[in-house]
């Protein structure tokens, strides 16, 4: 099944650039055309893919299964995945292929259980998974309806585990040091612990986030994130090592409850906060996964961010400065509204990226590539 459409409009969105400018960006130069191909369908809420080395794909489903895709069919991986608690957005998520598979044949993923979320490391054996390290991490809060499990994972260029958490819907987690809720996490693959320079001492590299979905790392290193607003601003920030991201519903512990009115970033409560380098404004698009697009066969999409959004069924495409800035935003046509919830965004090793649908029946891993 192929799906081929001209990129004849690109609509322009409303942001904020590094320069501190707001307001209409200008467009980006527009190829062609992409082209929109469906690799596999029949899948339930895919989270994310894992690419493996000779091309193959492990995919998380969030009922509590992982799929093994080849030449265009999914299977099964028998795997002990009992305790993944599946409850609202919460459930199986994220997974990463370790650098060394080849040899070591993990990966890890994070998921829900009735206690906690947990980071948990497999070993793949055909299409048979056995935990090896479990957990790698655990304790990271949960909400017992799986609201901001967060869960969103990433190597970055040093080969550490970055791990996007959310607050669960709690109004304190964000701003508390001590909660691993509302962060994003640095550690090592091996062994879970920190990383040695963490500005924290601890496994925290940035904190007061509410709901990170998306985390890119750049060639350059720099590390981006998609994040979830409440009934205003989505964000796509530039994380900075110690930084605090400014959510605070409890509004420094002065009321009860899960209060959303306030800034998705508030600078009059934490003027050294991090400002988003763009926001939606409203409505919010729930932002989730992002990726580089990376490649000459990109042509002038080359380097740009592509973020998904579940409740606006789109991909956005940030074209971002080299200080990290958003300069302007550009919707594709091929992939507004022609897929439904969209929510994985991964680049393959042929450079074309790979989107997941996430609609709950019949869901579709999607290629994306430059006509």
């Amino acid at each position: 099944m192929r799906r081929v459409v001209g990129l004849a409009a690109v609509a322009v969105l409303a942001g904020c650039s590094a320069e501190g400018a707001g307001g209409s960006a200008p467009g980006t130069t527009a190829p062609e055309g992409l082209r929109v191909e469906v690799v596999v369908a029949g899948l339930s809420h895919p989270w994310d893919v894992g690419f493996l080395p000779d091309g193959r794909m492990l995919v998380p489903q969030r009922p509590g299964k992982i799929a093994l895709v080849s030449d265009g069919r999914a299977t099964d991986v028998e795997a002990d995945l009992g305790d993944v608690e599946a409850r609202g957005e919460g459930g199986l998520m994220s997974l990463v292929v370790h650098p060394d598979f080849a040899t070591s044949k993990r990966f890890t993923t994070c998921f829900n259980t009735a206690q906690d979320v947990r980071l948990v490391t497999w070993q793949l054996d055909g299409a048979k998974a056995t935990r090896v390290k479990d957990p790698l991490v655990s304790g990271l809060p949960t909400n017992p309806s799986g609201r901001h499990s967060g869960c969103r994972m990433a190597l970055d260029r040093d080969g550490n585990l970055l791990v996007g958490t959310g607050d669960t819907a709690r109004g304190n987690v964000a701003q508390d040091k001590s909660s691993l809720g509302g962060k994003v996490l640095r550690i090592d693959l091996a062994t879970g612990e920190g990383v040695a320079g963490n500005p924290f001492g601890d496994r925290i590299y940035t904190y007061g986030h509410r709901n990170i979905q998306g985390v890119a790392v750049r060639q350059d290193g720099m590390v981006f994130t998609a994040e979830h607003g409440p009934s205003t601003d989505d964000e796509v920030n530039v994380l900075k090592a110690g930084g605090n991201y400014g959510w605070d519903p409890s509004q420094g512990g002065t009321v009860g409850g899960y209060d959303e009115d306030v800034p998705m970033t508030d600078l009059e409560r934490f003027p050294d906060a991090v400002p988003a380098v763009w926001s939606s404004g409203r409505p919010t698009e729930a932002i989730c996964d992002a990726a580089f697009l990376v490649g000459e066969q990109w042509g002038n999409l080359n380097g740009v961010l592509a973020v998904t959004a579940l409740k606006g069924a789109k991909v956005l495409l940030f074209t971002v400065t080299q200080e990290g800035g958003v300069h302007s935003v550009a919707i594709p046509p091929e992939l507004d509204g022609t897929h439904g919830r969209l929510r994985g965004a991964e680049p393959g090793p042929d450079g074309a990226l790979y989107v997941t649908t996430s609609n709950g029946t019949d869901d579709k891993i999607l290629k994306v590539t430059a006509s």
